[in-house]
């Protein structure tokens, strides 16, 4: 297993839950819903550098049947897009059924969806992150795919 922290991202279209793991990889906590908008890519990034990430973490939501959907395209457009405002790597893993999972997780703590709609987005990033963890602790490899920046337009000038 790889030292380091990591922060697991879940994205959905009006906000990012954040999740970060310990050092050692061994437990995921939550730690912030941020707004989705101007400003998202800059507080994750700023997140990294706070808690000096090894690597970033972000969900990959696929349909049950093994299917893309547009949340799918979104969820990479996003992780290249952190990819290239930042130095440590960015991979994405299969998040199906994470939010049900978290949703189902609050429900059994007591939390109705009413107050639960400012950490639901947590819990799914720990969720991620913690299965990410558990996968690279039992593979002894890392999970997922590394996601590449953009790349500049070779037409365009510097």
């Amino acid at each position: 297993m790889r030292s380091g922290v990591r922060l697991g991202v879940d994205v959905g279209t009006a906000r990012i839950g954040v999740a970060r793991s310990d050092p050692y990889g061994m437990l995921a906590t939550p730690v912030e819903t941020v707004k989705r908008g101007p400003g998202d890519l800059a507080r994750i990034a700023e997140l990294g550098i706070e808690w000096d990430v090894v690597e970033f973490v972000v969900g990959l939501p696929i349909a049950l049947s093994g299917r893309e959907t547009a949340s799918t395209q979104d969820a990479r457009e996003f992780a290249r897009e952190l990819a290239s405002v930042q130095p440590a790597p960015v991979r994405m893993v299969d998040e199906r059924l994470s939010t049900v999972s978290a949703q189902a997780a609050l429900r059994a703590s007591g939390r109705t969806s009413r107050n639960s709609r400012s950490v639901i987005d947590q819990v799914a990033a720990v969720i991620i992150l913690q299965h990410a963890l558990d996968f690279e602790r039992s593979a002894d490899s890392p999970p997922g795919a590394i996601v590449d920046p953009p790349r500049a337009d070779p037409d365009e000038g510097p």
